[in-house]
């Protein structure tokens, strides 16, 4: 899907922003939205209801099942992705994300947890990291530093306007750079 979520997908950024995302369009408190490594990458999402049973949206490796699906639900459209062998798969193993390696996930749940302008920031220096990252400009363990730098710069507002995330966000792009010439130097 692009050089940028990949990356997102290797520090986990990608999960987090997903729960933030969930979190609102839910309305949903973050503490209930998890991260769960599936490493065959066959499910794509699961949902708990009240009940305790358990929805899997289960599919091949490939982000053209899940994204089709938004588009075309209710409806189930033919796809040109490939099909699940379950008789090859084999098994389905779950673990839980390790926040100390994955900083960015960490990152995301302070920020989700923080509120207010917080995500802003983290999105946009998230942002700047990783371009500088895919143009030569920082390391891949840089990435998460130069977010958290810019949140810890950050004194957290309420949303007001969406003209208030913009100044947020063009603050915190800024201040991303600013990380990354001091990072360089």
């Amino acid at each position: 899907m692009g050089a940028k979520i990949t990356i997102d997908s290797a520090t986990l950024m990608n999960k987090g922003l997903e729960r933030i995302e969930a979190m609102h369009l839910f309305n949903c408190d973050l503490d209930f939205i998890n991260v769960v490594v599936q490493r065959q990458s066959k499910i794509h999402s699961m949902v708990e209801f009240a009940d305790g049973s358990v929805m899997a949206h289960l599919g091949a490796s490939d982000m053209r099942i899940p994204i089709q699906f938004a588009f075309s639900y209710p409806e189930r459209w033919d796809t040109p992705a490939p099909r699940i062998d379950f008789r090859e798969l084999g098994q389905l193993t779950f673990d839980a994300a390790d926040m100390d390696t994955f900083r960015c996930l960490a990152l995301a749940e302070r920020a989700g947890k923080t509120g207010g302008t917080m995500p802003c920031v983290l999105n946009a220096a998230n942002e700047v990291a990783v371009d500088a990252f895919l143009h030569d400009g920082c390391s891949f363990t840089d990435i998460d530093r130069i977010a958290e730098s810019c949140m810890d710069a950050h004194d957290m507002q309420a949303v007001d306007s969406f003209e208030q995330l913009r100044d947020i966000d063009a603050w915190a792009r800024e201040k991303a750079a600013q990380v990354l010439v001091a990072t360089r130097s």
